[in-house]
């Protein structure tokens, strides 16, 4: 590494990691970070500790978003709200202990309207 460089949060053995699915979700996330960056390294730290838990704004798909397949995988599609009244959404699969970023949304997505 080199001088200057960013340090990750590191994560505890019990802790999930996170990853992009896609370099739009690394574009989304940037654009997050800068507009609500406070409740999004709250996700964080929900995404690597309980990326199960069903919240009110937390929760998995349902009906043709219920799943995504992930290299011929079949996973449970979840999506979180950043905040209670933005519509920010971040929809996500976890495999083994990664929680997968599939789509980081600014935006209420249509899919889901």
């Amino acid at each position: 590494m080199k001088r200057g460089h960013k340090v990750e949060r590191p994560t505890k053995k019990s802790e999930y990691t996170i990853e992009f699915g896609s370099a739009g979700a690394a574009r989304g996330w940037r654009d997050l970070c800068a507009t609500i960056r406070n409740p999004l390294a709250d996700v964080w730290d929900f995404l690597t500790k309980t990326p199960h838990a069903s919240s009110p704004t937390c929760y998995p798909l349902k009906d043709e978003l219920e799943t995504v397949v992930h290299d011929g995988i079949e996973y449970q599609r979840w999506q979180v709200k950043p905040t209670r009244q933005g519509d920010a959404r971040i929809w996500y699969f976890v495999r083994g202990q990664v929680v997968v970023l599939e789509r980081v949304y600014t935006h209420h997505p249509n899919e889901t309207k």
